[in-house]
């Protein structure tokens, strides 16, 4: 499959942590209720990090005086990062420090670890350059500036796909490491499709509605049958009132995606600035194909004619997708499991002090 990151190649192995007392600590800005990327992945890495013997603490803004993220009322920031830091760790010593994101808890963590002299790790899941430009106009350089100083003393900066850590590379980042996603087969597995009573075919999108998602892409397009809209966000309501005859159906929860997936004839990807997108791997898990532009996410998750189509043309695209058989589709997605990502993930994480 193209783009496969858990090739040992692309991968150089670097020193786990043995086992020392004092749990994985992840620091995050995106936890519950959001819903998004990275609060998915980070939920299912505590679970399968369980399984697999290991505790992962999360320190989230919950708890902390916050306030609402620019542009994002849903999204609360903490106003006390390193209070409640210190508050939410206590005495405990972590045995590996990972930092999620690069908000407020983020930037204290990594303080607090300098000063420590304490090693740790970080992600990069968001284009934020793109995402700011799109909605603010920041300037991509300076936000990339500012990203390349955060992640710059980390001992691995992990990344979902290969080409994006060929993009950092090139922005300067050092010491980055491929750590793929995965995909709950249990739950995102097809059924009966019978959730949405609507003339076929049917197109779906789930996400979240903002302008870095680029949704309008799919919603101008003249296609036959039904779109159908999942998810919430700032620019609900500018493209409701605009598409009024696509079906908006708000927030669902993550447990009740899956019945829309099944129901979906395709999946619609029109994003070109997401560095992965889990949505994909959950849709094609319940047999839906999907239709995307060419760009990084959808090139590391779909295989080619076989779990969607790719096409500078996403009308071409969605028509395209609706030939896929829904059972080679599924199967792609389950090539990826979470247990999977969570064993490499052990495999990134470092211990907080270098072995005397």
């Amino acid at each position: 499959m193209p783009g496969d990151s858990h090739n040992p190649a692309l991968n150089p192995p670097i020193s786990s942590p043995e086992a020392a007392p004092g749990p994985i600590v992840l620091v995050t800005d995106a936890w519950h209720p959001q819903v998004n990327g990275v609060v998915q992945t980070w939920t299912y890495m505590q679970r399968e990090l369980a399984a697999l013997g290991h505790e992962l603490r999360v320190i989230h803004p919950g708890g902390s005086r916050g306030i609402a993220a620019p542009g994002e009322p849903d999204v609360k920031l903490s106003l006390e990062p390193r209070r409640h830091l210190a508050r939410s760790l206590g005495s405990v010593v972590p045995r590996s420090l990972h930092i999620a994101t690069e908000g407020p808890l983020g930037w204290a963590a990594r303080s607090l670890a300098r000063r420590r002299h304490w090693n740790f790790t970080t992600s990069y899941h968001t284009r934020f350059p793109d995402y700011l430009k799109a909605r603010f106009g920041i300037p991509a350089g300076l936000t990339t500036a500012v990203l390349r100083h955060f992640h710059r003393d980390s001992r691995a900066v992990l990344v979902p796909t290969d080409d994006l850590r060929g993009e950092l590379g090139r922005a300067g980042y050092v010491r980055t490491r491929l750590w793929g996603r995965g995909v709950d087969g249990d739950l995102f597995h097809p059924a009966q499709r019978d959730a949405l009573d609507l003339p076929r075919p049917i197109f779906i999108y789930v996400g979240r509605v903002a302008p870095e998602k680029n949704i309008e892409a799919f919603l101008s397009l003249d296609l036959p049958g039904s779109k159908v809209v999942v998810g919430d966000g700032p620019e609900r309501a500018r493209l409701q009132a605009r598409y009024p005859t696509a079906v908006w159906l708000g927030t669902r929860s993550h447990e009740t995606l899956p019945a829309y997936y099944d129901a979906a004839d395709v999946f619609v990807f029109p994003s070109r600035t997401d560095t992965f997108g889990l949505v994909m791997l959950e849709a094609m898990a319940c047999g839906c194909p999907v239709a995307a532009f060419p760009e990084t996410g959808p090139r590391h998750v779909v295989n080619v004619g076989v779990s969607g189509v790719l096409d500078t043309d996403l009308k071409a695209a969605c028509l395209a997708a609706l030939t896929l058989d829904r059972e080679l589709v599924r199967q792609e997605a389950l090539k990826r499991s979470w247990r999977k990502i969570a064993q490499d993930l052990i495999a990134a994480v470092v211990p907080i002090r270098n072995p005397d």
